[in-house]
């Protein structure tokens, strides 16, 4: 096991009813001045920002609001939010929504505390990384990304069509409220897309060089044992309380470090998929089920056992040959995706299949030119990032 430094400081108010303590949690956290980041009308249509505002009111909290949040977050409404949250001398941002509307905050939060600088250049390393933002709140409405309690970021420029992420725990949200009523009414890709963004978010800490961690394991083999059981029930009656109970807090802690204790993180697929996302606007869970099944065939070789460790723990195959087996795990997570209608391909998505050239541009892209490999368990540099899209890159 590695030394690791584990700080998780987000409150969490968990159950029916939690978005009326907006008011009161802001309070406690010194706001005073909220700017409110959500994303389109439904949340106003459906009277949650109603609610919000008038928890605000009676806290005697002022308030502005910052919305169209759209998924794969965009960096221009980012800005635009830094320029309203300065202007107004916000003290607090409160995202009422998902992994997009989160990271919007996130990413306000961080250019309203640095005025001077513009967001996008501490994404790119052109500025040194900075160590405040303004305190965050979230009222959780997409079990999914995890971003109520993790300490990234990930933003796409809209202008290069490049997607990033970016971290540290100074941008940990202070408390985060989780109501999992609000997510009973999405549509079923959307929560099938949550749940894969779940798993993967256990599988790229699971599958790394440091082994023998045996707590962490189990951890991570229980929370993905669970999200593959309820996620399909979540997915088959969105309207299922019990199931969206446990898939928003199974997607709280597969982000919040807690599943990758003593270990790094790979997260070779997400480089992967947030090229996708950013060049084509797909969604995000949707891009990972496409591309994970090559990546895994690309990389088992490296440690069989560990992925029929994975297979036998999590999957329950009952397989004594280690390399059966841990084709047999790769097998059972891609039929779990189609068991949500998720994509296992490239060809599966809505962009379908994309010429060589295509493939080739992201695979510079994710690897900065080819010169940084990507990953931990199987590092990649351009060409093999290129191979695995072009094993994925079918129907």
């Amino acid at each position: 096991m590695q030394n690791f430094n584990f700080y998780t400081p987000t409150e969490i108010v968990f159950g029916r009813g939690a978005e009326k303590e907006a008011g009161r949690m802001a309070s406690k956290y010194k706001g005073s001045r909220v700017l409110v980041v959500y994303g389109g009308q439904s949340a106003v249509k459906s009277g949650l920002i109603g609610t919000i505002e008038q928890e605000l009111d009676d806290a005697g909290i002022s308030y502005e609001t910052l919305p169209g949040v759209k998924p794969n977050p965009r960096l221009s409404l980012a800005r635009e939010g830094v320029k309203k949250a300065i202007a107004f001398k916000a003290d607090l941002i409160l995202a009422v929504g998902g992994g997009s509307v989160i990271d919007t905050a996130k990413s306000v939060a961080i250019g309203a505390a640095h005025p001077e600088t513009d967001i996008w250049d501490f994404w790119t390393g052109k500025v040194k990384k900075p160590e405040t933002a303004l305190p965050i709140g979230v009222v959780l409405t997409i079990a999914a990304a995890g971003s109520e309690t993790s300490d990234s970021v990930v933003l796409t420029n809209d202008e290069t069509g490049k997607k990033m992420g970016y971290g540290g725990d100074f941008i940990r949200p202070k408390f985060a409220l989780m109501d999992p009523e609000l997510t009973c009414t999405l549509p079923k890709y959307q929560v099938a897309c949550g749940v894969v963004d779940i798993l993967m978010h256990t599988l790229e800490r699971y599958f790394t060089p440091v082994v023998g961690n045996l707590l962490t394991d189990e951890i991570a083999e229980g929370l993905m044992r669970t999200i593959t059981t309820v996620g399909k029930k979540a997915y088959e009656n969105p309207a299922d309380y019990d199931a969206m109970s446990e898939v928003m807090w199974c997607g709280s802690l597969s982000h919040n470090g807690l599943t990758g204790l003593g270990r790094g993180k790979d997260f070779s697929c997400h480089k992967l998929g947030h090229e996708i996302s950013g060049m084509f606007d797909e969604a995000h869970g949707a891009t990972l089920s496409a591309v994970w099944g090559s990546w895994a065939r690309f990389a088992y070789k490296t440690d069989v056992p560990r992925f029929a460790k994975y297979g036998r723990q999590v999957w329950g195959i009952d397989e004594a040959d280690d390399g059966q087996a841990a084709i047999k795990a790769i097998d059972c997570t891609e039929d779990f995706f189609r068991s949500l209608d998720m994509p296992t391909c490239i060809g599966e998505l809505s962009i379908g299949v994309q010429p060589e050239s295509v493939l080739r541009k992201m695979a510079d892209s994710a690897t900065m030119g080819d010169t940084v490999k990507q990953g931990c368990f199987k590092p990649m540099d351009a060409g093999d990032m290129f191979d695995i899209y072009r094993m994925a890159n079918h129907k």
